[in-house]
């Protein structure tokens, strides 16, 4: 059997208890046999962006961060939109890794999942498209109404959702496997 690869997933959301990060969890689990994730959910912990310190002399949190997202064979983004836009902290987090080549050609699968998010999946898409990720149509997803796709234990019912996510999980794991 073939090694697992290791996917380096960022959670947008600076809630601790986001629906993005139950999406991530089912993804999670329903990948336990290709992958390995490690699930970075702290967005807050990371420093303000100062583009003085960004080149030569990162915060040791920011290295950490960078060198997560270096080593990983793949990258999930999963995150809510706020005010039709991406959350300030996944900006942050994305902004210090420029002036790196961290993203350059990383398989990613982008995911927003909101009450709407299409202006936000939109963002996401230039973003990290100007990061130089790595990825197709089939692994970018928007899942708008995510709360209402859960239930009170935090289990998907929702059906379609299911499906969809089965579909973008595919085409990830043919992105990742195709490096």
């Amino acid at each position: 059997m073939a090694e697992k690869k290791n996917i380096f997933v960022i959670i947008g959301s600076a809630s601790s208890n986001s629906a993005n990060l139950k999406l991530v969890e089912k993804i999670a689990s329903m990948a336990v046999n290709e992958f390995n994730f490690t699930i970075f959910n702290d967005l807050k912990s990371l420093p303000h962006f100062d583009p003085e310190l960004s080149v030569n002399n990162p915060p040791k949190k920011i290295v950490e961060f960078r060198n997560s997202i270096k080593k990983s064979d793949g990258l999930i983004v999963c995150t809510p939109e706020y005010i039709f836009s991406i959350p300030s902290g996944l900006k942050n987090a994305i902004e210090w890794c420029i002036s790196t080549t961290v993203f350059s050609e990383k398989p990613s699968g982008l995911i927003t999942a909101s009450a709407s998010g299409q202006k936000g999946h939109e963002e996401l898409q230039l973003i990290m498209k100007t990061a130089m990720t790595k990825f197709t149509n089939e692994t970018t997803l928007l899942i708008q109404g995510v709360k209402g796709k859960f239930d009170e234990q935090g289990i998907l019912t929702d059906i379609e959702t299911h499906i969809r996510l089965h579909n973008f999980l595919n085409d990830f794991i043919n992105l990742v496997n195709d490096k």
